[in-house]
């Protein structure tokens, strides 16, 4: 089956201009799922009710369930963008 269309997408963001809103604890709210998707390096995706960080690159995007607070930690050179879903990003 393939994957649904993302209602939202952001800008491309890279180290420098990613926005301090995704840089601080931030959530989406009910029923909306993010998909953080690395284009370039890598980043790490923190889930406050989770101690170990995901790290996102361009092989292994981020799911971001709906409501669930988190940030975006920059540890090097990259370019990012999240796209938004109504359901789960990835089928399957």
């Amino acid at each position: 089956m393939a994957q649904p269309a993302p209602y939202k997408i952001t800008p491309i963001f890279d180290q420098d201009s990613l926005p301090a809103a995704i840089r601080n604890e931030h959530r989406t709210k009910e029923g909306v799922w993010g998909l953080l998707r690395v284009l370039e390096g890598e980043v790490r995706l923190i889930f406050n009710d989770d101690p170990s960080p995901l790290y996102v690159t361009p092989a292994s995007p981020g799911v971001i369930h709906p409501a669930r607070t988190h940030h975006v930690e920059v540890i090097g050179p990259m370019k990012m963008q999240v796209e938004f879903y109504h359901g789960h990003p990835i089928d399957g």
